[in-house]
């Protein structure tokens, strides 16, 4: 019950198994695509060397291996989503919630995005939450639940 840990463990909680991907990347300028990925490892103790090769794996895995070691500002704004995607994954986390993660992107690349995502959760075996007002993408997820004014309309028969 989360309702009842302490901020640490709360934080802690979150950082391990709960993955987050925002509308706005939230990137740290400062550091390079890897080092963006490897933060949620590093937080949580992990050996710098495996959060670099989780990040590795993750940045090849959403076609960025080679733009490893470029700031976000010099990627693109797809490129620089998944990057995010990456860094929600590197902990493995059992949940991922995404808030519009497509909402900032031209409709290719928001393509690619949704493709990449329901793939990585599906091989990483990561339940995924996300919202969206895109009737599209919502109609390609195995289960959607419509809201209006804070209240459920539809699907909240889990």
């Amino acid at each position: 019950n989360v309702a009842n840990m302490n901020d640490q463990d709360a934080s802690e909680f979150r950082n391990c198994s709960v993955g987050f991907v925002f509308q706005m990347n939230n990137l740290l300028g400062e550091f390079s695509a890897e080092e963006n990925v490897m933060m949620p490892g590093l937080i949580a103790g992990m050996q710098r060397q495996l959060a670099q090769d989780r990040a590795q794996n993750l940045l090849s895995a959403v076609g960025l291996g080679e733009r490893a070691k470029h700031r976000p500002g010099e990627l693109s704004g797809g490129e620089q989503q998944r990057v995010a995607i990456a860094r929600a994954l590197l902990m493995a986390p059992p949940i991922l919630l995404a808030d519009e993660p497509t909402g900032n992107l031209d409709e290719k690349t928001s393509h690619m995005i949704q493709d990449l995502l329901l793939e990585l959760c599906q091989k990483h075996e990561t339940t995924m939450l996300l919202v969206t007002h895109d009737p599209d993408l919502a109609k390609r997820l195995p289960y959607q639940v419509v809201m209006g004014d804070g209240k459920i309309l539809e699907g909240g028969d889990l």
